[in-house]
């Protein structure tokens, strides 16, 4: 049985409380790319000594697609293990992403999930294959429901990531089914969507924000009401994010809009588009999550290393909106970014201030080898 530190008679009556669950990096190694696990553990205090509600464990932030399922599993129970080393201070849940494009090995993962002692899995749109929203309930996340009743079992919406898109009709079915299936972490952008899931599914079914600079919107809106977050910029200010959802739930609109704004320059570096100038005109280049959530924890003096590949660097232009936002941040809100000054005892101006970090964190030249 997973352990729970909330006190409730439900695993999903845990879930119900409105709350904010960081989408962990996996941290690497600068020299050899392999995991940090010293820089895990220190992540995990971080976010716990920040009032996190939960932490969310090798999701797609966490660079799934390129570890392999041992290192996998390993992750997931050390991130559990080191939750549960701080039960005494701590009501911190942990999530495990386990989805995958083919069922058998999300069922594995899954079961080495429950292992470990997480209370919740989360199961990303099956990506590439691209199944139809029938064929994700029936073949996918039904027969893992099923096979696993003992943990919350979360949906996860990233269209834009998958190539296609479990329908708010089967997410109803699945929540009509099973007891375990009572959330979803929504990254369509689509306020319909949202809508449509909350009208079929009814008021005892959550959905999550999986979209940082949709959660004021999502939380405040009277027919999607959503209970938090599965975010990003968490990994670089829990607190701030945790408090912001807080207010949100006990419907503190104003103070929480205000936090919103303040936020809102690490919510816009989620992704990263620039325009580049290469030998045959213009090119767009997109630095998806967590490219540059990894860029600026290394600036701040985070633990997180490099992504693996085939996630590189920044551009230039990139990485100058990255230290834009991080230095808007610290100008016009420092107490956003000074619980990592003092959990990791570091100088955030002077960080932000010295040339020499960024080196090495950006592509010289587009067309270079």
């Amino acid at each position: 049985m997973a352990f729970l530190f909330f006190k409730y008679k439900t695993i999903s009556e845990a879930f119900m409380k409105p709350g904010c669950y960081t989408a962990l990096i996996t941290p690497f190694s600068d020299s050899s790319a392999e995991v940090d696990n010293a820089g895990l553990e220190k992540l995990v205090d971080f976010q716990i000594e920040n009032g996190i509600t939960g932490i969310l464990a090798v999701g797609t932030t966490g660079e799934s697609p390129v570890l392999s399922w041992d290192e996998h599993n390993i992750v997931v129970e050390k991130t559990a293990r080191a939750i549960k080393s701080r039960a005494i201070k701590s009501n911190c849940l942990c999530i495990a992403g386990t989805g995958s494009n083919n069922h058998d090995e999300a069922l594995l993962a899954a079961k080495e999930a429950i292992k470990s002692g997480v209370d919740a899995i989360l199961m990303v749109d099956p990506y590439y294959n691209g199944p139809s929203s029938l064929e994700i309930r029936r073949e996918y996340i039904a027969p893992i429901a099923r096979a696993c009743p003992e943990v919350s079992v979360i949906p996860y919406l990233v269209p834009g990531r998958t190539g296609t898109q479990l329908l708010p009709q089967d997410i109803a079915i699945l929540h009509k089914t099973f007891k375990n299936i009572n959330f979803v972490k929504d990254a369509t952008c689509s306020l319909e969507n949202m809508k449509q899931t909350k009208r079929f599914c009814g008021s005892d079914f959550t959905i999550i924000s999986g979209d940082d600079p949709m959660t004021f919107e999502m939380m405040s809106h009277p027919e999607i009401k959503a209970g938090g977050t599965i975010s990003v910029t968490s990994n670089i200010a829990p607190g701030p994010v945790s408090e912001m959802v807080a207010l949100l739930a006990q419907g503190e609109i104003e103070k929480a809009k205000e936090l919103n704004e303040a936020l809102s320059p690490l919510f816009d570096i989620v992704t990263v588009v620039t325009t580049e100038t290469t030998p045959y005109g213009d090119a767009v280049c997109k630095a998806r999550n967590p490219l540059a959530a990894k860029t600026a924890m290394k600036l701040l003096g985070m633990p997180g290393g490099p992504c693996r590949k085939p996630l590189g660097k920044m551009t230039r232009k990139g990485l100058e909106i990255v230290v834009a936002a991080l230095r808007k941040t610290q100008e016009k809100n420092p107490e956003i970014l000074k619980p990592i000054s003092d959990f990791f005892n570091v100088d955030i101006d002077a960080r932000l201030n010295d040339a020499s970090l960024l080196e090495g964190l950006y592509y010289e030249k587009y067309e270079d080898q």
